[in-house]
């Protein structure tokens, strides 16, 4: 598989570390939830076939964070884009 980082370019995969599902990982901590439901969300996410958006880190290039949706019964690459405040920044490394 390859992912086409907005900086670097089409890349292999083994430059890439996964962090997990996009919207599991935006979650945060919160004071007030109990150590159950904080494990809850942390351990026991779904696991979708079909499309899907995950966090992936490109760790051997630009060490930038990225959001990355793809299908995963295929491993289609359908979009990337920069994740969090990278993704509003103008202009390049």
């Amino acid at each position: 598989m390859r992912i086409d980082c907005p900086y670097c370019g089409s890349r292999d995969l083994r430059e890439f570390s996964f962090l997990g599902d996009a919207d599991a990982a935006a979650g945060g901590w919160e004071a007030d939830v109990s150590p159950e439901s904080e494990a809850d969300r942390v351990y026991l996410r779904s696991n979708p076939a079909g499309r899907h958006t995950g966090l992936w880190y490109h760790e051997a290039g630009c060490r930038s964070w990225l959001l990355v949706e793809r299908d995963t019964v295929s491993h289609a690459v359908h979009s990337v884009q920069l994740a969090g405040a990278e993704a509003g920044r103008e202009g390049g490394r």
